[in-house]
């Protein structure tokens, strides 16, 4: 069984376990396995025991050398002994500054001359040579300690045999080689307790070593769940805040943060929020916590009766205040944690309502999506035969009255046909991640070219003008996807656009490497909640259009990695609705 102490734990992340003797020196320090092994080969000693073994064993030896240059100065002893005590002090004075040994190196290692054997030899010439009636027994205990605390075993039982060895050379020494009874028994009895000293040390630092690596795999343990809990809390979207019954605050996860309107450090979100002080802190100073915490102090009052701990409370909606001022709707759980009649603590969970709508609306546009599909599917068969029955009626004679009905049909033909093309638009497949690359577009001319045919269909005189200064930049788009695009703006802007002059704007332009197509028009402000789903499928405040041109312009947009996004700006000091595709430029001379 191997005896080697490990080094003492540095992890200032490890506040509940005390540093200690034999606990691996720092965070990335390897764990003796358990049980350890019999090799003697697990690993250095600690510093911190190697630093208090030499300096008490340097005090020894100064001891030693004082107590014989004393006997040397009052002439009761020789002073090569002298010599020899303070060569001992030179050597132990050496250890205290070498760094600590290693039991990898086995019994044979050069360190161990320099300290357990070196002892050994200075005690065994203090026992048979030093002249007066001193006995030096109880020293040899040292040695045998020293290696049983921080050597192998076998080296522990060596020195002990070695120790013993020596007593009884001392004992034939002193009885001038007779076999003196009492002195030879007093050296088997001190032998024999140096071998129980050897053994009871060595065995009781193992298992002391033994049970620190265990207790280090725990807090190693502890430490990688707590991480990996912190990690799941952090990238959950359902704000946690754990808080003691008495009110103070121990964790909020940064979705709790972002709910009560408080944003958290770009460069590390979870540190403030993971330290109880800091978590504290950033929520009490919300407006949203003193609802809050009165809540859940209100719910924990009420808990009585023999229900489990953990046993969650049923949720409430509340109505936070932020700090900006507006307000948040949240729905509220709380599990309660501790004795069943007397909760210690409790995990509020917060979901933000407004977020859980938006969910549940993004689930019914798509499942009407789908639906809408597969109507636009049996709509195309029957508006088929419809135009075609319409283009036969051309081929007779027909009244005037006729011809406009006929008209008519046709345009309502074209309009229906217009709208399954934008239904199925929603349902097609994604653009594939690897598309062949495009040609370099010029961008001013490819929005000449589409706004010259819509405007043969839609002429606007001096009601629309065009802002041309993107140069000669060049952009990878699709040219019929931008004609579409421009097109869908453009329809939107004739639709809400008054009739002056100059009430419709086309502009282009260059900023550095990013190129910028704005359709503007002087309409009205639009209203908080159309804004909101401006850009949703089905979305529309204009009772003929089928809400899918914004929806699919911006799809079509970030298939090119462009963004198209609405603000509200004035053009010569007259206000107004811009849609700005913003692009990346291939080519940004201008």
């Amino acid at each position: 069984m191997n005896t080697a102490a490990s080094p003492k734990a540095e992890d200032t992340d490890s506040p509940p376990f005390a540093p200690s003797w034999y606990a691996p020196a720092g965070p990335d320090a390897a764990i003796h396995p358990w049980p350890p092994s019999a090799t003697g080969e697990d690993g250095p000693v600690s510093p911190r025991l190697w630093r208090l073994l030499m300096g008490a064993r340097l005090l020894v030896a100064a001891a030693l050398l004082l107590l014989q240059a004393a006997a040397w100065w009052y002439g009761n002893g020789p002073g090569w002994i002298v010599a020899v005590c303070g060569a001992l002090v030179l050597i132990s004075a050496a250890a205290v500054a070498l760094p600590p040994v290693s039991a990898r190196g086995g019994v044979g290692a050069p360190r161990w001359l320099l300290t357990v054997w070196a002892d050994l030899g200075v005690f065994a010439v203090l026992q048979v040579f030093a002249p007066g009636n001193l006995n030096f027994t109880p020293l040899f205990v040292w040695p045998v300690l020293l290696a049983a605390v921080i050597g192998p075993r076998l080296l522990a039982l060596g020195c002990a045999a070695a120790g013993t060895l020596t007593l009884l050379a001392a004992a034939w020494h002193d009885g001038r080689g007779a076999l003196a009874t009492a002195e030879w028994m007093q050296a088997g009895v001190t032998g024999s307790g140096l071998f129980i000293v050897a053994w009871l040390a060595s065995h009781l630092t193992a298992r002391l070593v033994g049970e620190h690596d265990a207790a280090r795999r725990s807090q190693q343990l502890a430490d990688l769940h707590r991480q990996i809990n912190r990690l799941i809390a952090t990238g959950l979207g359902e704000g946690i805040v754990v808080m003691a019954a008495g009110g103070a605050i121990w964790y909020a996860n940064p979705a709790a943060a972002r709910m009560v309107g408080v944003d958290l450090p770009a460069s590390d979100p979870t540190r403030e929020a993971d330290d109880a002080t800091g978590a504290g802190r950033w929520l009490r100073q919300t407006p949203a916590w003193p609802p809050l915490a009165a809540w859940a102090r209100a719910r924990l009052r009420r808990l009585s009766g023999p229900a489990p701990s953990g046993r969650p409370v049923p949720s409430s909606e509340l109505t936070l205040p932020l700090p900006s001022g507006a307000q948040r709707r949240v729905r509220v759980r709380l599990h309660p944690l501790g004795a069943p009649q007397r909760p210690e603590a409790a995990v509020l969970f917060l979901e933000d309502l407004h977020a859980i709508e938006q969910r549940v609306r993004t689930e019914k546009l798509a499942a009407m999506g789908r639906i809408s599909a597969a109507v636009a599917h049996e709509i195309r068969n029957p508006l088929a035969a419809i135009a075609q029955a319409s283009a036969l009626l051309h081929e007779d004679e027909a009244t005037p009255a006729q011809r406009h009905l006929i008209g008519l049909i046709e345009q309502n033909v074209r309009r229906l046909n217009r709208t399954v093309d934008d239904v199925l638009e929603t349902a097609r497949i994604p653009w594939p991640d690897h598309q062949p690359p495009l040609p370099a577009l010029p961008l001013d001319q490819a929005v000449d070219d589409a706004l010259a045919d819509w405007l043969r269909q839609r002429p606007q005189g001096a009601r629309l003008q065009r802002d041309a200064r993107a140069g000669e930049a060049t952009i990878a788009f699709d040219p019929e996807h931008l004609r579409r695009v421009l097109v869908n703006l453009l329809d939107n802007a004739d639709r809400h656009a008054s009739a002056a002059a100059g009430a419709i704007r086309v502009e282009t332009a260059v900023d550095g490497g990013q190129a910028r197509l704005t359709v503007w028009s002087d309409g009205d402000d639009i209203p908080a909640p159309v804004r909101e789903h401006l850009f949703e499928p089905f979305a529309s405040s204009y009772s003929r259009s089928s809400g899918l041109g914004l929806y699919l312009s911006r799809e079509l947009c970030q298939r090119y990695h462009a963004d198209l996004s609405h603000e509200r700006s004035p053009r010569e000091g007259r206000p107004g609705n811009a849609f700005v595709i913003r692009l990346p430029a291939a080519d940004a001379t201008a």
